[in-house]
């Protein structure tokens, strides 16, 4: 299927592997203040085009087309969505600061990652996309400990 991009695929985002964020969470909640606000950021800033041919090169890499092609070649530039922010992007160093958390994953690492673990979980992924996956808890051990 073509993979869409909206408008040039020039929007900035901030890029965090998924652990690092939850491990940010812990921190604040055992670390923080009360009524403080942190920031959690990746230090990540990159086009969502970068993103995309960065996740096309990985999928070549791990499991090629069978036609030869490269998955980059499925990109598709597609109409821009009214209002669509060129930047997102926040000011992390707080949290560094006063909480002593940084991410522990680069991007290149983050999302490595990432595509391995949707390639391992393939089943599972198959399932949301028909639906019959009706968000069943994830990662509970047997007794019901997590």
């Amino acid at each position: 299927k073509p993979l869409p991009i909206y408008g040039n695929g020039k929007q900035i985002r901030d890029w965090l592997y998924v652990e690092d964020h939850a491990r940010a969470l812990y921190r604040v909640a055992t670390k923080g203040s009360p009524g403080e606000t942190y920031n959690i950021g990746g230090h990540n800033e990159f086009e969502n085009i970068e993103v995309v041919r960065t996740i096309c090169t990985l999928l070549d890499e791990k499991v090629p087309r069978s036609d030869g092609t490269n998955y980059e070649d499925l990109i598709e530039f597609v109409a821009d969505r009214p209002g669509h922010d060129m930047r997102y992007a926040i000011d992390a160093r707080k949290i560094a600061s006063d909480l002593g958390w940084e991410p522990q994953e680069s991007f290149e690492t983050g999302i490595r990652k990432t595509v391995n673990w949707y390639l391992n979980n393939l089943k599972w992924c198959q399932r949301v996309l028909d639906g019959s996956y009706q968000r069943d808890r994830l990662g509970v051990l047997e007794g019901g400990d997590i």
